[in-house]
C-alpha cells in the first residue's frame, strides 16, 4: 500500500494529483494521512518521525519498504514503479522536455517565490521599530532580483506552451510538477501569459486534479 503523508497548502499537492491520476488509469491503492500546518505555519513536528526531514511530501511505499520524500524524486519513482503502461511517462522523442521541465520548475521557477516569501514574512514578522527599513529593503529586492526572474520564468514557459498542448508531448510528470509553481502565480505575473493560463484550465479540467483538491484542499489560501 502507498501512504502519502500530505500537508495543506505544500507540494504534497502534486503526489496526491499523480496518485490520483494512477488510481483513476489502473486502480491504484493508496491513503492519505493529513497533517495541518502550526501556527507558525510550517509542518507539525510528528512528520519527523516518518522522516528525519519532517517535510511534506512523504511517500511511504509499504511493498518496497521505502520512505521517499522530494517531490521530483517520488513522481519519477511513481511513474517507474507504478505507471503500468506509460501513460504519464515521457516517450523517446519528448524527453529532454520532460525533464527540462521536471526540474526547471523546482530549480528556477520555485526559488524567486521562496524568497518573495520570506523577505514578505520577515518584513511582517520584524520588531517595528525596524519595519519601515526591512520593507524597503524587501521592495528593493523585489525589484532588483525577483520579478524579473519569475518574468522570465514565466516568458520562457508561455512561449514552450505556444504550439503544444502539454509539456512534453502528452499529460506527464512533468506538468504536474510545473502547474504547482504557476498555481502560485496566478494572481502574480501571468496576465499576459495566454499560453500557460490556457494550459493550467487544462491541467485543472482533470478529473483526477478535482478530486485531489476535494481530497487535499486548495493549494493555496
Amino acid at each position: 500500500m502507498l501512504t502519502l503523508h500530505h500537508l495543506n497548502h505544500s507540494r504534497s499537492f502534486r503526489i496526491l494529483w499523480l496518485l490520483e491520476e494512477l488510481h483513476a488509469s489502473y486502480g491504484t491503492p493508496y491513503e492519505m494521512v493529513s497533517h495541518t500546518r502550526n501556527a507558525n505555519f510550517l509542518a507539525p513536528k510528528e512528520m519527523t518521525q516518518i522522516h528525519p526531514m519532517g517535510k511534506a511530501p512523504i511517500l511511504v511505499d509499504g511493498t518496497r519498504g521505502k520512505t521517499l520524500v522530494e517531490s521530483g524524486y517520488i513522481i519519477e519513482y511513481l511513474l517507474k514503479y507504478y505507471d503500468e503502461q506509460g501513460q504519464f511517462s515521457a516517450d523517446e522523442e519528448h524527453w529532454d522536455d520532460y525533464v527540462f521541465w521536471l526540474h526547471f520548475s523546482e530549480s528556477s521557477m520555485m526559488p524567486p517565490q521562496v524568497m518573495r516569501l520570506v523577505m514578505s514574512q520577515i518584513a511582517t514578522k520584524s520588531p517595528l521599530m525596524v519595519r519601515p527599513v526591512v520593507r524597503a529593503i524587501k521592495n528593493k529586492v523585489e525589484s532588483l532580483l525577483i520579478k524579473d526572474a519569475i518574468r522570465q520564468s514565466c516568458c520562457l514557459l508561455d512561449d514552450h506552451l505556444k504550439n503544444r498542448e502539454w509539456l512534453a508531448g502528452h499529460f506527464t510528470g512533468a506538468d504536474i510538477q510545473t502547474y504547482f509553481v504557476t498555481k502560485a502565480l496566478q494572481n502574480d505575473g501571468l496576465n499576459d501569459c495566454s499560453n500557460i493560463r490556457r494550459w493550467m484550465t487544462d491541467c485543472e479540467s482533470r478529473q483526477a486534479h478535482q478530486k485531489s483538491v476535494l481530497k487535499g484542499g486548495e493549494l493555496f489560501v
